[in-house]
């Protein structure tokens, strides 16, 4: 028994998505606690920038770091990815 599978006459691209601040408007409201970043600790490696899920994580040209507080939900992924603890998270409350 002869099986041949016919590929796809059409290929169907997903398109890739980037998170982008303000896609929902300003969420900084939404916070409890906010990232501080201390710079004396901190090594430059960027992980809390890489791995940012709303893109608040900044980069200056000399790889420091800075938190766009409009937009940023205060989720804390940034301070558990940094490997020096350069990074709070503090209560606004």
């Amino acid at each position: 028994m002869n099986t041949r599978v016919e590929p796809p006459k059409t290929v169907f691209y997903a398109p890739l998505a980037k998170p982008a601040p303000g896609t929902v408007g300003k969420t900084g409201t939404w916070r409890h606690d906010k990232p501080v970043i201390n710079e004396e600790k901190c090594v430059k490696c960027l992980l809390c920038w890489l791995y940012c899920p709303e893109d608040t994580i900044l980069r200056r040209e000399d790889d420091m770091v800075y938190v766009d507080y409009e937009y940023c939900k205060g989720c804390g992924v940034c301070a558990e990815v940094c490997p020096v603890n350069a990074i709070d998270m503090v209560s606004e409350g």
